[in-house]
């Protein structure tokens, strides 16, 4: 076993292969020295594992030397990669958490990269020659598209929400419905933020019923704000009932207590007149007199992730100064593409075409179908071993928007002779670029809403070649 070691070359000799030389002419030396030192750690193992008493012949240790370089290309390549990358979306949910919700438009991208390539007017008034603000690149144009007063933006809609109760009911009460106290992505609930913001939750009403006289009774001198939140993310069906907006702002108005209404995935256009499913738009939030929406700006609206602040200027002001604006604000990219996805709008029809959240979710099923046609041909007629078929079946819209919104579609259904579906999902998902399908009923589901035709090429490439490495 010792002779057997002794014979593992050092780190230095292997550095001056050529192969090891052409890693080192792309990638950085310490990604090379980690990769080579995992690979002769794994050789190491394995002979102290096998326990071989002698040593190998000359050809051998060429050999075992060539190994040893395979296992650390593998490696190499493994560590270099990104983390990040990108992935093909063929579950038909649309705004795919997991998957970075909302695909920016072309507009937005090229916008990003423009200010990306080098210096930019992020805090400096050109005009004036001096420093600037750097939401006022947005303010305007939220302005324009909602009716409100004004209007800001940080980092998401929760950190919109904790900034906007810290700002004015820090200290103070904050009346909402108990069936409004809801919990959004990744376990985070509504009254954890509020704790977070210093405001002092005060409930009011049951789950499924909340009255008026229910916020009447609730107001005290220390009463900071009333809070409705728009239940983006689930319905109560039944015997139900709230208060609409108009009347809470009344309320709010008659003892002078601002009014917020957390929109959660806010729409700057009325879906419902496509067939979507009818969510409050954000222009229907300002006109019901409520003092400050909040909402996101990579659901609905198909933006970068964001939380959008707009309303009364008094209120929009306080929160502005307020210093935890300065942790919570965006950054010049995201600034960027929510700017250029804002001026989309100013086109509802080329919004609707060219964002792309917008397009999947608006899509007619004819070109659905058009899309699930393409993709079924090039499957049936170049991969062996595979069975594909249109069904009838539902997308979901995801993001914790449209909660009731599944919409009809047609997805191409695929199983193999000898890989039970688990198998074959993996095999997809484990390629470069991974594509993420769905399982049922024993068939891998491929659903062409979430795809264009470039990635359509991809998937048939992708399944011709693994039923052909099977053969």
């Amino acid at each position: 076993m010792n002779k057997m070691l002794r014979t593992l070359p050092a780190i230095d000799e292997l550095l001056r292969e050529p192969r090891v030389r052409q890693w080192l002419d792309h990638h950085p030396r310490s990604l090379v020295l980690d990769a080579i030192r995992a690979a002769l750690d794994q050789r190491r193992k394995a002979i102290l594992l096998h326990d071989t008493a002698s040593a190998p012949e000359p050809n051998e240790q060429i050999k075992s030397y060539s190994k040893i370089l395979d296992a650390a290309e593998v490696i190499l390549a493994e560590r270099a990669k990104l983390k990040m990358r990108r992935v093909i979306n063929a579950t038909g949910v649309v705004i795919h958490t997991n998957l970075g919700r909302s695909i920016l438009s072309e507009k937005a991208i090229q916008h990003l990269t423009d200010i990306c390539r080098g210096y930019s007017n992020l805090e400096y008034d050109i005009r004036k020659g001096e420093r600037g603000n750097r939401e006022a690149h947005i303010e305007e144009i939220l302005k324009r598209l909602t009716g409100a007063e004004a209007a800001l933006a940080v980092n998401n809609n929760a950190a919109a929400v904790l900034l906007t109760l810290d700002s004015l009911a820090h200290g103070k009460d904050v009346i909402v419905s108990r069936g409004e106290l809801v919990e959004i992505g990744g376990s985070f609930r509504l009254p954890d933020v509020m704790q977070q913001s210093g405001a002092i939750l005060h409930e009011v009403g049951t789950t499924n019923k909340t009255r008026l006289n229910d916020y009447k009774n609730a107001i005290t001198d220390q009463t900071g704000l009333i809070l409705k939140v728009h239940t983006s993310n689930y319905k109560i069906i039944g015997f139900t009932s709230e208060v609409h907006i108009t009347e809470l702002a009344k309320l709010g108005s008659e003892h002078g207590i601002p009014v917020v209404w957390d929109l959660g995935s806010g729409s700057l256009v009325d879906l419902a007149a496509y067939g979507v499913g009818k969510e409050p738009t954000v222009q229907e939030a300002i006109e019901s007199e409520a003092d400050i929406i909040t909402f996101s700006g990579d659901k609905l609206l198909g933006g970068p992730q964001a939380g959008i602040i707009i309303g009364k200027k008094k209120h929009i002001e306080r929160i502005k100064a307020n210093p935890l604006m300065r942790a919570l604000r965006m950054d010049k990219l995201t600034l960027a593409a929510l700017e250029a996805t804002l001026h989309q709008y100013l086109d509802r029809e080329k919004a609707i075409k060219d964002i792309p959240t917008l397009n999947m979710l608006t899509q007619p099923l004819n070109e659905i179908g058009r899309k699930a046609d393409l993709l079924l041909s090039g499957i049936r007629n170049q991969a062996s071993g595979i069975t594909a078929t249109i069904q009838d079946d539902t997308s979901q819209s995801g993001g914790g928007t449209l909660p009731l919104g599944n919409f009809p579609t047609k997805t191409v259904c695929i199983w193999h002779k000898t890989m039970n579906a688990q198998e074959l999902e993996s095999q997809l998902r484990l390629n470069d670029p991974s594509i993420i399908t769905r399982i049922k009923e024993g068939m891998v589901v491929l659903d062409p809403r979430t795809l264009n035709e470039e990635e359509i090429g991809v998937i048939i490439k992708k399944i011709i070649n693994l039923t052909t490495d099977i053969h």
